[in-house]
């Protein structure tokens, strides 16, 4: 398990393709599936995860995708159900840090066998084939932590060097873009109905998905084509969620996030 400091080059340039696959997902449910398919261009990695913990210890985004349907979502829901976020030493290590006066940008990269509690290790590696992980680590003045994940599993090669240097040289888009959805997070928040907002949080990641591309307007046929399930999965996730938030029905839903 190490960790090191990195210093993007301002004149890097980087494909056309790849940005447009990052920077499609911020203000949207599907942050990391845009990273993933972003890095996937450049490299074979299965996984991503977005974290975003507050400087109270408060998890304010969870973004996760994967190559083999829901497993990343599933595995993401376990991490903040049990609040693997205590444990995960990327958070843990960040948390450490003396708070800096600018904005510091960190590579890490660990093993499975690295990871120290087994109940954490099983769940978010041994149980789902991953065997390891490279990060972009964010420490912001304010205290807010950021850690964007790229996990390779037991059938793809170790991370090395080009690797290590390709996530790298895309470190500061994705900080930025995790930025930006952050302030378009904090604005959507804003115009939806306190109420409502709260019981947004209470939602599974699938449900707050679902949720979002309903109040984008999205039908939900349109909103299972986005998200590459079937009708009626995204039929029972809206109903839970509904029956979670009080609500009946779409309009409803858009009267809560419509202005006041």
């Amino acid at each position: 398990m190490r960790r090191w400091r990195i210093h993007p080059a301002e004149d890097t340039t980087l494909a056309a393709a790849v940005v447009g696959d990052v920077l499609s997902g911020v203000g949207t449910p599907l942050l990391a599936t845009s990273y993933l398919k972003a890095m996937q261009r450049v490299m074979p990695v299965t996984f991503c995860t977005v974290f975003v913990v507050d400087a109270a210890g408060r998890i304010e985004l969870v973004s996760a995708a994967s190559s083999y349907g829901s497993t990343a979502e599933r595995t993401s829901e376990r991490y903040v159900a049990q609040r693997f976020d205590l444990l995960d030493p990327n958070m843990a290590w960040l948390a450490a840090r003396k708070l800096p006066k600018r904005a510091q940008l960190w590579m890490g990269h660990q093993r499975a066998d690295e990871v120290a509690d087994p109940v954490y290790r099983a769940a978010c590696y041994g149980d789902v084939g991953i065997r390891e992980r490279a990060s972009v680590l964010l420490l912001q003045p304010t205290g807010q932590r950021v850690a964007v994940s790229f996990y390779r599993s037991l059938a793809q090669p170790e991370f090395g060097a080009a690797d290590f240097a390709l996530i790298e040289a895309h470190a500061t888009l994705l900080a930025d873009a995790t930025a930006a959805h952050g302030r378009s997070a904090v604005a959507a928040r804003k115009a939806v109905e306190p109420a409502l907002a709260s019981r947004l949080l209470k939602l599974s990641l699938r449900e707050r998905e679902v949720i979002g591309h309903l109040m984008a307007g999205r039908t939900a046929k349109e909103a299972a084509r986005e998200i590459g399930v079937e009708l009626t999965t995204v039929r029972t996730h809206q109903y839970r969620a509904f029956r979670r938030l009080g609500i009946r029905s779409q309009k409803e839903l858009l009267r809560g996030a419509g202005p006041h």
